[in-house]
């Protein structure tokens, strides 16, 4: 029984962190301290050959030590043995030993020794002190050899300074107990913060075990990933902390995206605005160069304080096929209308007239009437066989008309009867001539919109141009983003659709659209439509059937 309430309390989450960190500190101090060990030592033998050095730096320049061995005189070597002594035992160096140019020496522990000569070398000759371990006379040392100048600056000798090798064992072991304690409570004081953090966790998971966890985030991962809609949620630092496949499906993200911030994952406009909870809405549309989602934020709060937000994305890429079908109508409308009004004027002018009895200025009013309207619709059936787009441009001149502007149609426009993609055609079309009559509306001396479509065997090219105020380049990266308008907004109502539309679109079918800027100063619009293959296959199978 004893050993299964062991194996139980094991089992414990709070218990496997526990032990996990005190194995881990426990070896990680243990081969920090061999470390340590293996590194120490030789840095101790250095620091005593460094103090040998000083030791025989300071007997060099003893001024009776220079003379004496510089000039020998009676006398000498006892006052050399002498002082060479009084150095030893003040500085504790177990030997200070003073050697002429002959190698004999004229100071020693030992002063039997003295007047002997060294085996070894004078090493000194270069100038330099020179360290080593000695194993000499006295046992093994920490050795310096000092060079000894005489009064002149020339070399006459050497001063050999030794520690013995027992006090940097000494040394050693002193420093190695001490920094043994410091790990001891090291690896105490590391063994109390893993307790504390294990039952931290212990606590954070609401007493939850290791196998509860798991359960739990599979049923989560299985729900979330489970739903159409894509689901994003984010921490209080405004990082995505989960995010589902639909949601990776739908914001081109993959798995790495937990974790990084919305701004180094959604490049900036609408939707990154949207995400993070600036001027948002329920139900907000948002368009991308793919999808449109319509996006809703929630944020979170638990116990009255922010933890962060939820985001449902959902496709309605096909809602905004009828949106742009809807607006294509209601400018067919408005073109309508505007022919209407140009009609009902010019019956009234021709009324009044007639009531006047001006039947022959009546006449030349309607021939020159015909004739305009005749002339432009004869130069666009001409160039253009698609009739949705003669009507679409009908409609605008009719509109431009009215408003006092000029609709020029580029006489090397050329359109087939069934172009591809012509709903997509009419939208880019209607969408580019309606901004360019709204940049060139105001304008008091006149302004005028010039048209181009031309269609080859591999693309349709749409080009509208304006005399108009034109685009701040500034601004040129931004008007194809959804909400981007330089217009006043009616009603509060968000404009700055109709670009972004067009860009997705063209995006879509892998075209372009570029702006650049037109002759007269004002903006013009370059778009590049490829043909689908199908549309391909259909025209070289007429070439050949012709």
């Amino acid at each position: 029984m004893a050993s299964i309430g062991v194996r139980k309390r094991m089992g414990r989450l709070s218990s496997q962190i526990f032990v996990a960190q005190i194995l881990i500190l426990a070896i990680t101090f243990t081969i920090g301290f061999a470390l340590f060990i293996r590194v120490e030592r030789p840095h101790l033998e250095h620091e005593f050959q460094h103090r040998a050095a000083i030791i025989g730096e300071a007997a060099a320049s003893v001024p009776r030590i220079r003379s004496c061995l510089a000039t020998p005189r009676p006398g000498c070597d006892a006052a050399v043995q002498r002082l060479a002594t009084n150095l030893q035992h003040r500085t504790g160096a177990s030997y200070v030993v003073v050697i002429d140019m002959h190698r004999v020496r004229h100071s020693h522990p030992n002063p039997a020794l003295i007047g002997r000569k060294v085996t070894e070398p004078i090493v000194v000759t270069d100038g330099r002190v020179h360290t080593r371990t000695d194993h000499g006379a006295t046992g093994p040392s920490a050795n310096a050899r000092v060079p000894l100048r005489g009064p002149g600056g020339q070399i006459v000798g050497e001063v050999s300074a030794g520690i013995k090798e027992s006090s940097v064992a000494a040394a050693f072991r002193g420093e190695a107990t001490s920094y043994a304690l410091w790990f001891l409570l090291a690896l105490a004081l590391g063994g109390l913060a893993s307790w504390l953090l294990a039952r931290n966790l212990k606590r954070r998971t609401f007493g939850l075990e290791l196998d509860d966890i798991a359960l739990l985030l599979q049923e989560r991962e299985a729900t979330l990933h489970g739903i159409r809609e894509g689901v994003v949620a984010f921490d209080g630092s405004g990082r995505v902390s989960m995010i589902n496949d639909p949601a990776r499906a739908l914001l081109g993200l993959d798995a790495s995206a937990v974790g990084h911030p919305v701004e180094d994952l959604i490049p900036a406009g609408r939707l990154r605005d949207v995400l993070l909870g600036v001027d948002t809405q329920p139900d907000d549309l948002v368009l991308t160069d793919d999808y449109a989602l319509v996006v809703n934020r929630m944020p979170v709060k638990l116990s009255g304080r922010a933890h962060g937000a939820v985001a449902t994305l959902r496709d309605r890429t096909e809602l905004a096929a009828l949106l742009r079908e809807r607006a294509g109508e209601r400018g067919l409308v408005e073109s309508l209308r505007a022919q209407h009004h140009e009609f009902a004027n010019q019956m009234h002018a021709v009324a009044g007239m007639l009531e006047l009895g001006r039947v022959e200025d009546a006449r030349a009013y309607l021939t020159d009437i015909r004739g305009t309207v005749a002339e432009l619709d004869s130069s666009l059936r001409s160039t253009i066989a698609a009739p949705q787009i003669v009507g679409l441009l009908l409609g605008k001149a009719a509109e431009a008309n009215e408003r006092g502007i000029v609709l020029r149609i580029a006489p090397e426009t050329r359109l087939g009867e069934s172009p591809a993609r012509l709903q997509v055609l009419t939208s880019v079309v209607g969408n580019l001539v309606d901004n360019a009559m709204d940049a060139v509306g105001g304008l008091a001396d006149g302004g005028h919109v010039d048209v181009r479509i031309v269609e080859d065997e591999d693309t349709i090219m749409v080009e509208v141009s304006d005399n108009g105020p034109g685009i701040p380049p500034e601004l040129v990266p931004r008007i194809f983003t959804h909400g981007f308008t330089t217009k006043a907004h009616p009603n509060g109502q968000l404009r700055g659709i109709g670009l972004a539309l067009v860009h997705r679109m063209i995006n879509r079918m892998h075209g372009s659209i570029r702006v650049f800027e037109s002759d007269e100063g004002g903006a013009r619009f370059l778009v590049t439509m490829p043909k689908p293959a199908e549309q391909h296959t259909a025209d070289l199978a007429e070439e050949i059937g012709r």
